[in-house]
């Protein structure tokens, strides 16, 4: 995919991913979508990391192309190297060290090209007793705190998929940082090291909480509390059609308009903090939620400002009318997917390309990046690159 076509606000800007999965993939689309021209770098020892989907359906890999590069020879790392020093920026998601090993660890490559940014991705982070040990998602949400604040009171903490840790304090804290590092080099002229953990990313986003514990405003246990499903006002209930609506109103003009709408007109809406009345009306509400169905509801909640909303499935939300009137989810090799985020009204983001195999674009891709036919050629006779 050539440089040409790229739009988005990070058009100009050329990044090396050197592949991961999880947590890296969505930074990398992220960037991608933007506009920047990234270019996976996948280890060719062992494929695109185990992950046996058919590449069109690898869907946080599109936006950019795929090269596989045997990384454990010389003319493959050199190779990266060569890319590093075309690069704005680099990002890599292995354990501490690992880099280090194959000769691309930061130092190396700063030393190539000094206004480089390098992004680090990793659970735990670069340092600490844990450094080293293997984990996922759900171990660093536990370690964090923020597993333990999820689910019932008197049930076992939820498994919320792997939204907090890989996606929000992961891939989300690793693209901000990298884009901070790169709008400081544009001052400084000075690149530098941006260590991305999990577990910090995910204690980041638990700040509020903090706050508000030290204030007296939130106990430290589950499903007590204003946000964690404690309250009558924040919670899914289960409607008559077998299905779920989900409230948060949260300040009390709306909880008003929530009790208008639920036909409560003999709950006090000045009481909404009582929390000795919370499981009473918990239960109340589920009753009259159960009543009826949630299309049912939706009609009666329209317009209205109760903070409502239809739990919709993955395959429903895509075809909500709001969904719909944003363009939010495109079709793409005729699989929908969610669009790009955040939107820009000057430099629009667009999903550049559809994922692909490893070597289809080798060509074009590396002639993009400074490479000579010949080079090319000399790489793939010697299976350093896969043809």
């Amino acid at each position: 995919m050539s440089s040409a076509g790229l739009k988005g606000p990070l058009s100009g800007f050329k990044i090396v991913e050197v592949a991961g999965i999880g947590p890296g993939q969505l930074c990398g689309m992220l960037l991608a979508d933007m506009g920047a021209q990234v270019i996976r770098v996948d280890r060719l020892a062992i494929g695109d990391l185990g992950i046996s989907v058919p590449a069109r359906f690898n869907t946080m890999n599109r936006s950019r192309p795929l090269i596989a590069v045997d990384l454990k020879r010389p003319e493959g790392v050199e190779l990266v190297l060569t890319l590093c020093d075309e690069a704005d920026a680099l990002f890599e998601g292995y354990r501490p060290g690992v880099m280090e090993r194959l000769g691309l660890g930061p130092d190396v490559c700063l030393g190539r090209n000094h206004r480089l940014v390098y992004g680090r991705m990793t659970g735990w982070g670069q340092t600490g007793p844990l450094a080293n040990t293997v984990g996922h998602d759900t171990n660093y949400i536990a370690l964090a705190g923020a597993l333990h604040c999820i689910g019932d009171a008197d049930g076992e903490p939820p498994l919320p998929l792997n939204l907090i840790g890989d996606f929000g304090g992961g891939a989300l804290y690793l693209a901000m940082g990298m884009l901070a590092a790169l709008l400081e080099v544009s001052r400084s002229g000075q690149g530098q090291v941006v260590d991305a953990a999990m577990v910090d990313g995910t204690a980041s986003m638990l700040t509020m909480l903090y706050g508000l514990m030290a204030a007296g405003f939130w106990r430290d246990e589950r499903g007590v509390n204003m946000l964690d499903g404690g309250a009558p006002y924040a919670q899914t209930y289960f409607t008559q059609d077998g299905k779920f609506v989900a409230v948060c109103a949260i300040e009390n003009r709306f909880y008003r308009a929530l009790l208008q709408g639920l036909g409560l007109d003999d709950v006090d809406p000045s009481e909404q903090q009582n929390t000795v009345q919370w499981p009473g009306l918990k239960r109340r509400f589920a009753d009259v939620f159960r009543a009826k169905t949630r299309d049912e509801w939706c009609e009666i909640f329209a317009g209205s400002d109760a903070c409502f909303a239809p739990v919709l499935s993955l395959h429903e939300a895509p075809n909500h009318p709001h969904s719909e009137a944003r363009n939010a989810y495109v079709e793409m090799d005729g699989i929908t997917q969610p669009g790009p985020a955040p939107r820009f009204s000057r430099t629009p983001s667009q999903v550049q390309c559809p994922p692909t195999e490893a070597g289809g674009e080798n060509n074009l891709t590396l002639l993009d990046w400074g490479l000579t036919q010949a080079e090319i050629d000399g790489l793939s006779a010697a299976g350093v690159l896969v043809p």
